[in-house]
């Protein structure tokens, strides 16, 4: 069973419902029990950085995630579920993060032009943009390089590791929209809004212990 863990904040009906959809077991859960012992574990996330963390630890979920990361289960993140995995992130001030993965998480620059219209690029980053794989990862798996991926954020990761980034996306800088390390998969556009490239990552991460 895959657990979507519920932490009071995020569009979590809509991923059940997608992983649902390509035939996997899910339950959208708040018990840090169930948390604990699902096979595989899903984080989505909107809102602010710190509501998020603060919410994971009153929650009692902030230890289950951590120790499921550890036990080497397949762990998926998703949007904000991606930013909390690193150090840091200076959204409204300097915020500590879960630490899984080196590295911080920062805004995107204002004033950055579209070399061709002249028009800035608004912030948040938001509606479809292409994905440029990196490197293998099983997360991809069928999926064809440059796929338009949904994207709604205004804050982006920088990982401390290279090795770390499996995918990027152009939106004024190139910024890391994928990464994976062991276990750890996470994605900073929302797969089950991406129609049928997003459902077909979704399946794919079913089946990583497979």
């Amino acid at each position: 069973m895959i657990a979507i863990v519920d932490y009071g904040m995020g569009n979590l009906r809509s991923v059940h419902k997608a992983l649902e959809q390509v035939g996997l077991e899910a339950r959208v859960t708040s018990d840090p029990r169930e948390v604990a012992n699902a096979s595989e574990v899903v984080l989505p996330g909107v809102g602010a950085f710190k509501d998020c963390m603060r919410n994971l630890e009153e929650f009692n979920l902030l230890e289950p995630v951590i120790r499921s990361i550890e036990a080497g289960k397949p762990f998926l993140g998703i949007c904000l579920g991606l930013q909390l995995l690193f150090e840091e992130s200076d959204e409204f001030g300097t915020h500590r993060g879960m630490g899984v993965l080196p590295g911080r998480v920062t805004r995107f620059p204002e004033g950055i032009q579209d070399p061709e219209t002249s028009q800035l690029y608004p912030i948040p980053h938001m509606g479809w943009n292409t994905v440029e794989i990196k490197r293998e990862t099983p997360l991809f798996a069928g999926i064809e390089n440059n796929s338009f991926f949904y994207f709604v954020h205004s804050y982006y990761p920088i990982p401390q590791s290279l090795d770390d980034i499996v995918a990027v996306t152009p939106y004024g800088i190139e910024f890391a929209c994928a990464v994976q390390q062991g276990n750890i998969y996470a994605v900073q556009f929302h797969p089950e809004k991406s129609q049928e490239k997003g459902l077909r990552l979704l399946r794919n991460f079913g089946r990583i212990k497979d």
